[in-house]
């Protein structure tokens, strides 16, 4: 795959979930690892994910150098290195501050199966990372991360956010959507009293061996992409209005 190919996921990646509501300012990133070995491609510290174009895009060297691109580097590169590193099976990875995941996981309750979004981290339940709520700053911290991922999707960390991964970039980005969706839809029924049903495990399996297959992914993967295009359409032509 050529570097432009790879550019063009990160940046579709990063519009993906800004349209998703998973930007904050500018923090939370997306890394795709690099298919000749030379580390991760990831967008360059200080611009927001709905912000991200070729320009904004880095190719970090496992090492943390800069190779390619501009700017500074996030100092969390080590989530997405460490992670590569011990699951050659991740092709990609988010760590976002998703309002929800983030609510979520200040509860210490499990995650329960109230809906689809739920099932492909419910093994039994979605882990949590304690090692501390501080930035992921160091490759042992990024390394206790991957270890609590483990073969699973994703993991919640308290009093910061969410991790996902993926084999491919919409797989790992629409994980991060499903994970802040699953634990949205929890917080929802726990304000109404509940919850009081869910899907049984063996439900939860069945469903994860069923519903999300990568084509299903991939689809509404394009779909928030092209509703982010759409998004930057409208602003430009509301621009263009106003200064007409």
């Amino acid at each position: 795959m050529r570097d432009a190919q790879l550019v063009a996921q990160v940046v579709d990646a990063h519009l993906a979930l800004a349209e998703a509501g998973q930007g904050d300012l500018i923090w939370g990133h997306v890394a795709v690892r690099d298919p000749a070995g030379r580390g991760i491609w990831i967008k360059a510290a200080g611009w927001g994910m709905d912000e991200i174009g070729p320009d904004q895009v880095q190719l970090v060297s496992f090492d943390g150098d800069v190779l390619l691109g501009e700017g500074p580097r996030h100092i969390e590169y080590h989530i997405h290195t460490e992670l590569m590193r011990q699951r050659a099976d991740v092709g990609a990875s988010v760590h976002s501050h998703a309002s929800s995941a983030t609510a979520f996981a200040s509860l210490n309750m499990p995650l329960r199966a109230l809906s689809h979004d739920a099932t492909p981290f419910l093994d039994p339940d979605v882990p949590r990372f304690h090692e501390t709520g501080n930035l992921i700053a160091t490759t042992e911290l990024g390394r206790a991360l991957a270890e609590c991922v483990g073969s699973g999707n994703g993991c919640l960390i308290p009093a910061h956010g969410l991790v996902t991964v993926g084999a491919t970039v919409s797989d790992a980005v629409m994980h991060a959507v499903l994970l802040d969706r699953a634990c949205a839809t929890h917080l929802t029924a726990l304000a109404a009293g509940g919850p009081r049903r869910w899907s049984s495990d063996e439900e939860v399996a069945a469903k994860r061996s069923t519903l999300w297959p990568p084509s299903a992914f991939r689809a509404a993967f394009d779909y928030l992409v092209r509703r982010a295009e759409r998004t930057t359409a409208s602003k430009s032509t509301s621009s263009v209005n106003v200064k007409g």
